[in-house]
């Protein structure tokens, strides 16, 4: 391995100052040291760095670009020369690593849109050195990087974000007023589907890729980072890495941080102490990739003010079977992706994000009057201007970390029972699986050496 891939390089002296000389991180020693974040007041511009900004990550400094951004960094920097030509100014970078060393001083804020295994060691070293993030979803890859995350977001003092950008919206808010004010009555049941994959990139297959040349433009090293070396397929990047275990987390950890989002939230679901995570039924499952399809099956006692509820989730076209009172003709969700709430009192289905919120049959909403609103609403139903707000000092982002843990959590454990294809019962107050070691296992996974991280 040659110095430039290892994660202790020069760019990270400070976040090892900070951590003391043991870059193992030992649990029993805590770092109380913090790099506290610039001050920056409402009126004042941010400086930001997008790091991964040749796909998703384009839309999201771009979405930013009224601020200043002055670094931008991809592995593939063919990939990303769209969004360098729009940022003309930026300073370019390969290595986000290299990106700190040279720049770590005039940076306040990054955007973090790299492939799902490299978001937590990113995300890490930006808030040990004082940087507010936005990670887009799922928020990280394992459930121990997740908690990770948050406990360095409390300890840094950072705002933060994840990308499921429908947390903004009206649609998600009027959801939780409808049940809150039991427009359909006590929830039973919610079932939540979506298209993905269905061709969007490789789900199902058991075998690795054989070897291709890599891009002139990219550096795989970089790429692979914390996973395990393989050789470059353009099968896996730029653009179709989510269904392979060792970078993204399939199906439900690309569509679950959306279209779960408003169950979570208006079931209160971060409240649960305990759930059971059972696989129904799927198709394909091996060791390389998510399973080409599958039906998971959450199961959640009662918490505070509601009763137990069970959550289905339907993947690659699949979805439930529709309650023979709802006509055949009227749209569920968004057709293709969506979610159907099932109470003692009637039915309620949104689209992907929580977007407009209805009972069905739609002869239901014609004497349905909405409650008046009572949850603050985001200005404009700006994801990202929530964040940059937060930034300056403004209230905490919607689905800032202490949000977004829990929800990515939930997704996180579905994705283990898809890879192991068995019922698992999950403790949230203890952090692991019951009565079950090669579940806990997989909450966290090995590092590349050189690319670790304290979990």
């Amino acid at each position: 391995m040659n110095d430039d891939s290892k994660i202790t390089r020069r760019a990270f002296i400070a976040v090892s100052t900070l951590i003391g000389a043991n870059i193992a991180f030992a649990k029993d020693k805590p770092n109380t040291a913090r790099v506290v974040p610039r001050k920056v007041s409402p009126n004042e511009t941010l400086n930001l760095a997008g790091i991964g900004v040749g796909g998703k990550g384009r839309e999201d400094i771009l979405s930013c670009s009224r601020e200043n951004v002055v670094a931008l960094c991809d592995v593939d920097l063919e990939y990303a020369s769209h969004t360098f030509k729009r940022l003309p100014n930026a300073k370019v970078y390969q290595d986000f690593r290299k990106m700190f060393d040279e720049m770590g001083k005039d940076i306040d804020a990054v955007t973090i849109s790299t492939p799902d295994h490299t978001h937590a060691l990113i995300a890490y070293t930006a808030m040990k050195l004082g940087k507010h993030v936005y990670v887009q979803k799922p928020l990280t890859h394992t459930v121990a990087e997740a908690r990770l995350l948050q406990k360095t977001a409390r300890e840094m003092k950072v705002a933060t974000q994840m990308g499921n950008q429908g947390h903004s919206g009206t649609g998600v808010r009027e959801l939780c007023e409808m049940i809150w004010t039991g427009a359909i009555g006590e929830l039973k049941e919610v079932h939540i589907w979506t298209d993905r994959p269905q061709g969007r990139w490789a789900q199902g297959v058991g075998e690795p890729l054989p070897e291709e040349p890599v891009p002139p433009s990219m550096d795989w090293n970089l790429w692979i980072g914390p996973a395990p070396v393989r050789p470059y397929n353009k099968g896996y990047a730029p653009h179709k890495w989510r269904g392979w275990i060792d970078f993204g987390c399939g199906s439900l950890g690309d569509m679950g941080c959306h279209i779960m989002d408003p169950a979570f939230w208006a079931l209160k679901l971060d409240k649960a102490t305990e759930v059971v995570v059972d696989i129904v039924k799927q198709e394909g499952r091996n060791s390389q990739t998510y399973p080409a399809w599958s039906i998971v099956k959450y199961e959640f006692p009662a918490r505070e003010n509601m009763g137990p509820v069970t959550i289905y989730w339907y993947d690659n076209g699949n979805k439930p079977e529709r309650p023979a009172d709802i006509p055949p003709e009227e749209v569920l969700g968004d057709g293709d992706n969506g979610s159907l709430f099932i109470g003692t009192k009637g039915y309620l289905t949104a689209g992907e994000y929580g977007g407009k919120p209805r009972l069905v049959p739609e002869s239901k909403m014609n004497d349905y009057k909405k409650p008046d609103p009572f949850i603050p609403r985001v200005n404009g139903s700006n994801h990202y201007r929530n964040w940059l707000e937060a930034c300056k000092g403004g209230e905490p982002a919607c689905s800032n970390f202490d949000y977004a843990v829990p929800l990515t959590e939930v997704v996180l454990l579905g994705c283990i029972a898809q890879r192991l294809e068995r019922r698992l019962k999950y403790s949230f107050t203890e952090g692991k699986f019951i009565g079950d070691e090669e579940a806990n296992a997989l909450l966290t996974k090995p590092y590349r050496q050189g690319f670790e991280l304290p979990v």
